[in-house]
């Protein structure tokens, strides 16, 4: 559907308020380049994580979606509450110790303040930025150890300036074709799905049933009633055969991204990712 004009930034960029293994923060520059402001109505993005192409475009009306219900629940308390919020999280002590205290409570314990007090600590002080969950659904990820320094540190600034843009979005908490089902004419949709791949086992950053490579399919035929509907979409997605499969569809580039291995920044590579889409492929 889309005409290939380009984006044009409204307003400054914000920053996400989550750290999150898998972000495409080092992608933006492309990323941005998909939306118009002038031509879509609306950005909506079923596979939120930390959102950070949502902060990046700031658009005026945005539906944010993830099957991680503590995840949208924190944007939730954040859009309603941040400046309580933001204190308490400040006054807690950044080490190990305060660290597996956090970790051992009952995430269902609590108000909505409290939960997402205790998920927005965790994530900002875990290693990585990694949201993994056990069996039982207890959080299980270390403390991000000593060097954590401003890492995990937020600034006020920018976590209210984050609030006050969540407040311009609707969420939904499920898998991403409840998302997907709100989508119009003039849309433009985002999607960056976890790796699930077929031919060998990945790290998957949530317990329990999310993306997998079994649902490559429901994707494929979500992507193909977008395209019918009017609106425009953009997929991020490691190179594999579902990816490459997907991209013989659609406008589809295939960039390399410098990633670290294992978390660690002494040890980078090259990695393979490509960009699908049904409007006209960009170039940063």
């Amino acid at each position: 559907m889309g005409n290939g004009v380009g984006s044009l930034r409204v307003e400054p960029p914000a920053k996400p308020i989550l750290r999150w293994a898998g972000s495409k923060r080092k992608l933006i520059g492309r990323l941005e380049s998909y939306w118009d402001p002038s031509h879509h109505r609306r950005y909506i993005e079923p596979f939120a994580g930390s959102a950070c192409l949502f902060f990046t475009l700031c658009p005026a009306h945005a539906i944010l979606g993830d099957s991680n219900r503590a995840l949208i629940d924190l944007y939730r308390a954040v859009r309603s509450s941040p400046k309580p919020l933001f204190d308490r999280l400040i006054r807690i002590d950044r080490n190990a110790d305060t660290y597996y205290r956090w970790r051992a409570k009952d995430p269902t314990e609590g108000g909505a303040a409290s939960r997402a007090l205790r998920f927005l600590y965790l994530n900002r002080n875990c290693f990585n930025g990694i949201y993994r969950t056990n069996a039982n659904g207890d959080f299980n990820v270390p403390f991000g150890g000593k060097n954590l320094g401003r890492l995990g540190a937020l600034a006020r600034e920018d976590f209210m300036r984050a609030a006050k843009l969540l407040q311009r979005a609707r969420f939904v908490a499920g898998d991403f074709s409840r998302t997907l089902a709100l989508a119009k004419r003039g849309d433009f949709v985002y999607l960056d799905p976890p790796f699930a791949v077929t031919s060998r086992r990945v790290f998957t950053q949530y317990g329990g049933k999310t993306f997998d490579g079994s649902d490559i399919e429901r994707l494929a035929q979500e992507l193909r009633r977008l395209d019918r509907l009017g609106a425009d979409f953009l997929v991020s997605y490691a190179d594999c055969a579902e990816a490459r499969q997907l991209a013989m569809e659609w406008n589809a580039t295939k960039l390399f991204v410098r990633r670290n291995v294992a978390g660690f920044s002494g040890h980078r590579r090259m990695a393979s990712e490509w960009l699908i889409s049904n409007i006209e492929s960009k170039t940063a």
